[in-house]
């Protein structure tokens, strides 16, 4: 039994970087015109979103989304989900519909192919390099005064440890959302990682649950408080993931 598990997941897991790499390559044309400027970005975002799900339907995945409270397009959001999973960003992708632009670690950029458009649609941070980390500060703004939202992964990493539920939150994404007056989203992705982690041989197709929690306003907060947003944003997520996990155990 253990051998065809395996099998089905190698091939599974081929099936996946394959879709990955090899969609992009009829649209290569369009890509390129469409991330070639940032005034595009809304048309390059509208054909991503649309990749992202295809790529969720073709790998047996189906997302369960809920929604504490309606986004309403007044100004720009700040995301902040917790980091479990390489599909986490394909799942942000697919429950997001306005254009939001992603803060991203370094690494990404080495995939082939994607890796190219990786680098030419989001902010990339190297979190060895004080500069580099500086630098997305600057970037952000230019992002935000266009009108589009940010999405930071506030731990900056995918904890490895199986017993961590969340690791400790950077501080970027909250003196940033402080700095302009921008409402923190915090996003909870329940089982990405259960279902397709960066360990090779594990996971399987199934229902991705996510939730999308009401806003946390920062007007009239100041940069001294943002620890104590960083706090909020941790909490929410936290409480949320530790309240599945029992109800899950409840439940077998």
């Amino acid at each position: 039994m253990k051998f065809f598990r395996y099998f089905f997941i190698l091939i599974w897991r081929i099936w996946f970087y394959a879709w990955l790499l090899l969609s992009i390559i009829p649209v290569f044309p369009v890509l390129l015109i469409v991330t070639s400027s940032e005034k595009f970005y809304p048309a390059f975002f509208k054909i991503a979103r649309a990749w992202a799900k295809t790529l969720l339907f073709v790998m047996g995945f189906k997302i369960e989304s809920e929604e504490e409270e309606f986004l309403k397009r007044e100004k720009s959001f700040m995301f902040c989900p917790n980091h479990t999973s390489m599909i986490d960003v394909f799942v942000l992708l697919a429950i997001t519909k306005n254009p939001f632009v992603f803060v991203g670690k370094i690494e990404l950029t080495k995939i082939p192919i994607f890796g190219f458009f990786y680098k030419r649609t989001c902010i990339i941070v190297d979190r060895s390099d004080s500069k580099s980390r500086n630098a997305v500060f600057d970037k952000a703004r230019l992002r935000l005064d266009d009108g589009l939202d940010i999405c930071i992964f506030p731990e900056g990493l995918v904890p490895s440890d199986e017993s961590v539920v969340l690791s400790d939150f950077k501080n970027g994404a909250f003196r940033l959302a402080i700095e302009y007056q921008i409402p923190i989203v915090p996003i909870t992705m329940y089982n990405c990682k259960q279902l397709f982690s960066y360990t090779f041989f594990s996971g399987s197709p199934g229902k991705l649950r996510v939730k999308i929690h009401s806003i946390i306003k920062t007007e009239g907060l100041t940069l001294k408080e943002s620890n104590s947003l960083k706090k909020q944003t941790f909490n929410i997520i936290h409480n949320e993931l530790i309240s599945d996990m029992k109800q899950l155990k409840i439940s077998t």
